[in-house]
């Protein structure tokens, strides 16, 4: 498992964020039953680097907490069964290892909405990470059905590693 885990040089959070990052997109995966290793990046901005990208990548004008740039193609959330049709559309020819796309966090945004909610930055950040896993595997909150759907394997990814509300 390849998880490149950047941040622009401006930025500082506490390096155990990226222990909770590998630890969740572990779990995610292992929650979907991928059964490839994978490899993908996080990268760790503020709330205008989010904006910027936010604007440049989807038109909208305002920061976000979270971006995913899946780089695969799903009829049927977590449906790999094309993949190896097509290894080299679909895996990293040097590793072997399946290409899942790249992951945006504002650390503003881990901040701020800790405190709204109630709960832990280490939380927080988790739970955008499991948030962000689910849409490169294809799933997505665009109705209330996935909506509600995309909640409980996030509740229960976290739950499965112990990070509750009140996870310090």
């Amino acid at each position: 498992m390849n998880i490149v885990i950047e941040s622009e040089p401006h930025i500082s959070y506490p390096m155990e964020y990226d222990d909770i990052i590998r630890d969740v997109v572990n779990a995610s995966l292992d929650f979907l039953k991928c059964p490839y290793e994978c490899e993908l990046s996080v990268t760790i901005t503020d709330n205008d680097g989010i904006h910027e990208i936010n604007l440049s990548e989807r038109k909208i004008d305002s920061p976000t907490d979270v971006l995913s740039f899946p780089m695969l193609d799903f009829e049927v959330p977590n449906d790999l069964s094309y993949v190896e049709k097509y290894p080299q559309d679909y895996f990293d020819p040097e590793t072997g290892e399946l290409l899942l796309g790249d992951i945006v966090i504002s650390i503003d945004k881990v901040r701020s909405q800790a405190k709204e909610y109630g709960h832990s930055e280490k939380r927080e950040i988790a739970f955008l990470t499991a948030h962000s896993m689910l849409h490169l595997m294809g799933f997505d909150h665009i109705d209330e059905e996935e909506r509600l759907q995309m909640e409980k394997m996030q509740r229960q990814i976290l739950d499965m590693k112990g990070y509750s509300r009140d996870y310090e």
